[in-house]
């Protein structure tokens, strides 16, 4: 199919253009109509994604699907997918249409609402198919947009102070990499993605106010790049945005900031960071490996004293995405392959758990965890359901989550032992704080007279799950649909990283030694 990245990529947003143009008025039955085209754009956007499936052949390492034309200002309009970006577009337009449906119980300006969640399915899938400089600035910086929009309106009674958080700390983390690309550009006069991988950027040791910089200028823009993807992921010590931008957001933004979002840091990482900046890739990593232990065991013990459900659950997608940075920074085809297999099960696993917790305020309109007890009693699915995804999320073999922290953890005790070693014990603080959130929230007597009313899931709900249950449970026993497809290219990266710093190990002991 000729056009095919671009057709899935500005669908939602021709929806977008639709809904605003054409609806008119926000009266129930507008609502409704809202929601259903929102509901059909997305769907329809997915099932034509499933045509990458077909058209996709994981052995070619190159970019494939690549569409490419002049655009405003001599600039290049370039997409493509490899096998690294390729299951993000899936998982996107996969996950858009849950989220929708997740949306239903919205009445406050509704058609802004679905037009915002529309507008960022185009962004986000952008990111993913950008293969140019600029074009990839616009679709990160763009997404900002209606995501604060989205926690800024719809949000909690603290929305406003979280949504200009989250706005400032991913928007100030991205000014330094414009510098960077800015540069990068002109040393190597392209802007376009796959140029810029084959060119190699100085590596020699420079110096800079008196100070001796191992890695020259890759080590320069490598820290430019990281400042705005770690925030994105986020990374402690940057992380404090998240907790206050999950519990503030609706139960969409949530799930679409934990599930999406937060991978275009870890997709940065191995689009930029890796490839085009090896050397000083290989002179941070132990500095990123450091930091991702110390993010998977602190934000481990923070969750375990958390009082509020989406809290709890943020603080553990900061420890998760610890496993995502430590994976990408071995270097190695199990770290990779590990990490980018973590990022697709997170986004499923953190988008069920923030369902679950919509699920349940729905009724209540409180995510204390005091608040509850004893659900089992009066929601049997709901519990079943939740224990499924509590035992993803702590990574039970047999589920999603399982696959990518073993394959991550073989991949760090490669590289260092201690790190690994300390990094396992987060697989235990998890189990710690994921379960004791279950058991305060599902078993114990049902004592609270304002519980012994509610009512389970509903049949739309469970169809929400349904897709969600599926994935988690496949990719936990057959986790080759992912491990085949992104398997060739990631040897590809992992080879042409190793050959770059082998070819560099004499200035960086040079730099290394002043």
């Amino acid at each position: 199919m000729d056009n095919l990245l671009s057709i899935v990529t500005f669908l939602p947003l021709v929806a977008a253009v639709i809904l605003g143009v054409f609806l008119r008025g926000d009266d129930a039955a507008a609502q409704l109509n809202a929601k259903r085209l929102a509901l059909a754009a997305t769907t329809a956007t997915f099932l034509i994604s499933l045509a990458l499936l077909v058209e996709f052949d994981p052995n070619d390492t190159g970019f494939q699907l690549v569409e490419q034309s002049e655009w405003l200002f001599g600039l290049t309009y370039k997409v493509g997918v490899d096998g690294i970006s390729v299951l993000f577009v899936l998982l996107t337009t996969f996950l858009m249409p849950i989220t929708i449906a997740s949306c239903w119980g919205v009445t406050h300006r509704v058609k802004e609402y679905m037009i915002a969640m529309l507008v960022l399915e185009t962004l986000m899938l952008g990111v993913f198919v950008a293969l140019d400089l600029v074009l990839f600035y616009l679709f990160f910086e763009a997404g900002l947009i209606p995501m604060f929009l989205i926690i800024g309106i719809w949000g909690g009674k603290d929305r406003i102070y979280a949504a200009f958080k989250f706005f400032l700390y991913t928007f100030l983390g991205s000014v330094l990499m414009l510098v960077a690309m800015i540069a990068m550009y002109v040393d190597a006069g392209t802007s376009d993605i796959p140029a810029l991988l084959a060119h190699q950027f100085s590596a020699g040791p420079i110096s800079l106010m008196g100070w001796q910089i191992a890695g020259g200028m890759q080590t320069l823009l490598w820290v430019a790049f990281f400042a705005s993807f770690a925030v994105k992921m986020p990374m402690w010590p940057v992380h404090t945005w998240l907790p206050d931008a999950h519990v503030q957001a609706p139960t969409a933004g949530s799930v679409v900031l934990a599930a999406i979002l937060l991978k275009m840091g870890g997709y940065g990482f191995l689009r930029f960071s890796l490839p085009m900046f090896p050397v000083a890739s290989d002179i941070m990593a132990p500095l990123v490996l450091w930091l991702s232990v110390i993010a998977i065991i602190y934000t481990s013990l923070v969750a375990m004293v958390q009082e509020d459900m989406k809290k709890l659950i943020a603080y553990s997608s900061v420890a998760h995405m610890g496993f995502v940075t430590m994976g990408i920074f071995a270097a190695n085809q199990q770290g990779v392959d590990g990490a980018i297999f973590q990022m697709i099960s997170h986004g499923f696993v953190s988008g069920a758990l923030f369902l679950c917790v919509g699920v349940i305020y729905d009724r209540m309109h409180t995510r204390d965890i005091d608040a509850y007890g004893g659900l089992v009693v009066r929601m049997p699915a709901y519990a079943a359901i939740f224990m499924l995804f509590t035992m993803a999320n702590v990574g039970l073999p047999g589920t999603s989550g399982f696959v990518g922290e073993f394959l991550t953890l073989i991949g760090v005790f490669q590289v260092n032992t201690w790190v690994g070693t300390l990094a396992a014990t987060g697989v235990i603080l998890s189990a710690g704080y994921a379960l004791w959130l279950y058991r305060r929230v599902v078993f114990g007597d049902l004592i609270k007279e304002s519980l012994k009313s509610i009512t389970d899931m509903t049949g739309r709900e469970k169809a929400i799950f349904a897709p969600l249950i599926v994935m988690t449970l496949l990719l936990g026993v057959y986790p080759s649909l992912v491990t085949d497809m992104i398997g060739p290219s990631v040897e590809a990266l992992v080879t042409q990283y190793d050959i770059a710093v082998a070819a560099h190990v004499p200035d960086t002991h040079v730099a290394a030694n002043h």
